[in-house]
């Protein structure tokens, strides 16, 4: 694997756990977002995903 993918990677879990941790903070201090956590849950099968075909891409 090439540095750049490694970059990419590394920026990809980066990105995606500050996004999930922001939404899981929204989500406990106003409960009524809690729909949007679904949102996010598909984001993150999205973000699996194309990291998946980054690594087959290699």
């Amino acid at each position: 694997m090439s540095t750049l993918h490694l970059i990419v990677v590394l920026l990809l879990v980066v990105t995606s756990v500050l996004f999930l941790g922001a939404v899981g903070y929204l989500t406990d201090r106003h409960p009524r977002l809690a729909k949007p956590l679904g949102a996010c849950a598909a984001w993150a099968a999205v973000l699996v995903a194309v990291v998946a075909l980054i690594v087959a891409l290699r």
